[in-house]
């Protein structure tokens, strides 16, 4: 695209539509529409949207649709199932969608079939996660394994502990997870403190097996269990390892047998349907571990032949542009009210942050335009006392997404309607809100006052207890959490993603801010550990004299 978006005519035409909508309260819109929810609202892989809560109407999203005409949406989809190199600033193709190929159809990176190499890594991880299953893999004095701690960090951690936790229901109850990420002692010391070093496999995690943090933790654990176990012999029984770096696996003490392979196509917050994901595999055994590729791969047939007016990412991304650039949001909350994925909003702060947080264009222009919104979010009804006062009473327009089971994976008598009619009554209230008449009105029907004094004090109170509505939300509902509908709902946001990132003309897929503070970090770290200060001279005074006041209270 040579021209930026921001100045096509159909940009123009949402900003003018924008404008006029605006005026309209979404309590107005529901009034003008008794079926506006069977109108927006929609179903695919066993997921409900409705997005009849949005400030929008069929000529908004046919405005959006032709917005995404506009940006050759559906040829930016083909071109990523075919396998082309949408990632062109890494010079890579992007096919997260093969890893979870259950049709097994062909895809081609540069000429070479990669099914049969995805298939194989699949097959060696069910064969692994048996083993360590049926206690037929034990450990060094020939205890079977029943702790697993995954060290990685980004994407080799975020997805794998949000599975883990949002399927903890379907985990075997002889084995327990953890996940190492953090470089501060204080992670990798207190998991040490939980875990028998004769029974815990650690998974190293690292593509290059020299991420620093990841290779840190891993060192300082194969330490921890060389001095408890007495041999190096025993890292070989309790280290696998997700790489390609065969060379330095066999110098950390890692059979290369033990080593599960993943490529350059499949980038790390997309990673774990891949090897990543082994933790998981092992802990929810690979038959659920395939229920959640199978679900993904739903969704991801789903995107590539619905078409984009029924389409779930597609209308979920468009009214993200909506927002974002027409109504100028700059937060998106995740309100997740199925407690098993209480960890969903941190791992969608990866997804959509580190995809979206751009500011040029894929041929290198300065946008002129926000490009990335900040997710924000928690599980009802703990948001519900936390944050959601800034919803209900604060002064911007924040969008959120409602997620909501109709069964817990726990049957507890009340429990869940509880949760349901929390859900339903939050979306409700931010869009309905209460205006100060109507506040009015239930004051004086509470207090049943008549004196003049009494009166005063309603009308004191009336600003404090109106709520102004107008907060837009969608509903994403599902009959309940299983490992296919996970898998589901993990993909149809990051397909939506991938729908805003053609609109704006980023690449989603590339990560290069990530890059700079880590090169940072190792100029600063000899200089903090006392080796070299030379090259402290080229950073601010600032940065120096933490440095100095650090060094002299160590």
């Amino acid at each position: 695209m040579t021209t930026l978006i921001s100045q096509s005519a159909i940009w123009k035409q949402l900003q003018a539509h924008q404008q006029t909508l605006a005026r309209t309260r979404l309590r107005e819109l529901f009034a003008q529409d008794q079926h506006r929810f069977e109108q927006f609202s929609i179903t695919a892989s066993g997921i409900l949207l409705d997005y009849s809560k949005n400030h929008l109407t069929p000529q908004t999203l046919t405005l959006l649709l032709q917005l995404a005409e506009e940006v050759k949406l559906k040829e930016w989809i083909e071109r990523m199932f075919s396998g082309e190199k949408i990632n062109h600033t890494e010079q890579r193709a992007v096919l997260h969608i093969a890893l979870r190929n259950r049709s097994n159809r062909p895809f081609t990176v540069d000429g070479h079939e990669v099914m049969p190499a995805v298939n194989a890594v699949l097959g060696k991880m069910r064969q692994f996660s048996e083993a360590i299953r049926n206690h037929d893999w034990r450990g060094y004095t020939g205890k079977p394994i029943d702790t697993i701690v995954n060290i990685g960090i980004g994407g080799s951690d975020l997805g794998p502990r949000m599975v883990a936790r949002a399927l903890r229901a379907y985990q075997s109850p002889h084995l327990r997870s953890y996940f190492v990420s953090n470089v501060d002692a204080t992670h990798l010391g207190e998991t040490l403190t939980e875990v028998n070093p004769e029974t815990t496999l650690f998974i190293v995690a690292s593509k290059t097996f020299t991420t620093q943090e990841t290779m840190l933790n891993a060192r300082s654990a194969r330490q921890w269990l060389v001095q408890k176990l007495g041999n190096e012999e025993a890292v070989a029984k309790h280290f696998v390892a997700v790489s390609t770096a065969k060379q330095l696996i066999i110098e950390f003490g890692i059979n290369p047998s033990q080593m599960f392979e993943f490529w350059d196509w499949v980038g790390g917050r997309y990673s774990l349907w891949s090897a990543i994901g082994l933790s998981t595999a092992i802990t929810l055994g690979m038959d659920n571990f395939e229920e959640l590729l199978a679900g993904a791969h739903e969704l991801d047939q789903h995107f590539y032949t619905a078409p984009l007016a029924q389409n779930l990412p597609v209308l979920m991304g468009l009214i993200g542009v909506w927002y974002t650039n027409f109504f100028n949001t700059t937060t998106q909350m995740v309100l997740p009210y199925d407690f098993a994925l209480e960890h969903l909003p941190s791992y969608l702060q990866q997804l959509v942050m580190e995809s979206l947080g751009k500011r040029v264009t894929r041929e290198g222009k300065l946008v002129d335009y926000l490009t990335c919104p900040v997710i924000g979010g928690a599980p009802g009804n703990n948001g519900q006392h936390a944050f959601y006062q800034l919803l209900h009473q604060g002064t911007q327009l924040i969008p959120a997404d409602f997620i909501v089971a109709i069964e817990s994976q726990y049957d507890l008598p009340g429990h869940q309607a509880a949760t349901l009619s929390n859900a339903l009554a939050q979306s409700h209230t931010l869009m309905q809100g209460r205006t100060a008449e109507e506040t009015k009105a239930m004051l004086l029907a509470e207090l049943s006052v008549s004196s003049a004094t009494s009166i005063q004090q309603v009308e004191a109170l009336v600003s404090h207890r109106t709520f102004p509505g107008n907060q837009p939300s969608n509903t994403l509902i599902y009959q309940k959490l299983t490992p296919k509908i996970l898998g589901a709902l993990l993909a149809l946001y990051e397909h939506k993603v991938f729908v805003q990132s053609v609109c704006w003309d980023i690449n989603a897929f590339d990560q290069w801010g990530v890059e700079l503070g880590k090169q940072v970090a190792n100029v600063l770290l000899p200089a903090l550990v006392g080796e070299n200060t030379t090259q402290l001279e080229a950073f601010d005074a600032s940065t120096r004299g933490l440095v100095e006041y650090i060094k002299k209270s160590v």
